[in-house]
């Protein structure tokens, strides 16, 4: 290491530097099936399944702001969002562990609240809580929690396996988190500039719970499997339509083209976003936070899926890898960059 040369993170991002960070490591166990690169590690535990690990991490005034999110949604985002990995990789979770941080401006109530939202989501897709760890926090609150899954060994499904022709397909709609993101961001600006003013988010119940309260899609998953579809290839829309895309395309060897007609963009979304003066397409493809999966599937499983009414087909994979654009409704082809989420 040079001790006179300094990069800075901005100039890599949070996607060079896990490639900078995980360059050269070699998996040394043979249970260790795939490490760095998709949404969950696997692991070869024996028998008919794998088993898979993945972590997420919120930081308070980084993921969240406690000024409009309650503890209680925030406890089951955490869980939703780690959950959202699993189902990912077409697998089950099965148990959770949660880490906090926390400073001593919060009380137990506060922690409680927390917990009766963690306990809501472990409810509500049948994950147990078997342990975590708590410390201390100088300023805000910190929530890591790891997850682990179950997949039958014939059905795990990664980033790397998409092949062209693939129709590319879409669970629910997007750019809902980020418009409710910007209705509340909105909204404590104006709380900030007059208390006494009252909030204005009539008929904007869908985007702001999409924001607060997303959903982990294992109904799809579960759906998948009752129709004996395994995807070609799948993630979950985290950092926005056209990031994901690129990972999945990147990752499989593959190009892409997908349709603006086809993006599925919810009625509130987008009546919201042009009072924003926002594009909505725009907001589905670099918004994220939605967890919707996307996934490819073979031709041939179209007929079983064309009648789902929460999967929407927007596109298919090409054999040319730096190929990978947009079709406006004009029929222009606009090639996609990844311009949501930035970390560093």
């Amino acid at each position: 290491m040079n001790p006179t040369q300094r990069t800075e993170l901005k100039e890599l991002g949070e996607f060079g530097l896990i490639r900078k960070i995980s360059a050269g490591i070699e998996l040394q166990n043979k249970e260790s099936v795939t490490g760095i690169g998709d949404d969950a590690a696997v692991m070869d535990t024996g028998a008919d399944q794998y088993t898979l690990i993945s972590t997420d991490m919120l930081l308070e005034g980084i993921h969240f702001d406690l000024s409009y999110v309650p503890l209680q949604h925030l406890g089951y985002k955490a869980v939703a969002v780690n959950v959202s990995d699993i189902a990912a990789m077409n697998g089950i979770p099965k148990q959770i562990t949660v880490a906090i941080a926390l400073s001593s401006r919060f009380s137990v109530e506060a922690i409680e609240s927390l917990y009766a939202g963690i306990k809501a989501a472990c409810a509500e897709y049948k994950v147990d809580l078997v342990g975590g760890d708590t410390t201390t926090s100088k300023a805000g609150l910190v929530i890591s929690i790891t997850v682990l899954g179950l997949v039958n060994k014939s059905k795990v499904v990664y980033r790397h396996t998409a092949k062209p022709n693939d129709i590319i397909c879409t669970s629910g709609d997007l750019g809902g988190a980020f418009i409710g993101l910007q209705l509340l961001e909105r909204e404590k600006q104006v709380f900030l500039a007059n208390p006494e003013a009252q909030p204005q988010l009539e008929g904007k119940d869908y985007v702001i719970k999409r924001q607060l309260k997303p959903e982990a899609r294992m109904d799809v998953v579960y759906e998948l499997d009752e129709l004996g579809i395994v995807p070609t290839s799948m993630i979950d829309i985290s950092d926005g339509l056209a990031s994901e895309l690129l990972h999945l395309c990147t990752r499989s060897g593959t190009g892409a083209i997908i349709f603006e007609d086809k993006i599925p963009i919810d009625g509130e979304t987008y009546n919201t976003a042009a009072e924003f003066n926002i594009d909505p397409v725009t907001c589905a493809l670099n918004g994220g936070e939605d967890y919707e999966l996307l996934f490819t599937i073979r031709q041939e499983d179209f007929p079983k899926l064309k009648n789902h009414p929460d999967v929407f087909f927007i596109g298919y994979m090409t054999d040319q890898p730096k190929d990978i654009h947009l079709v406006t409704k004009a029929e222009n082809k606009v090639p996609i960059r990844a311009q949501g989420w930035v970390h560093f």
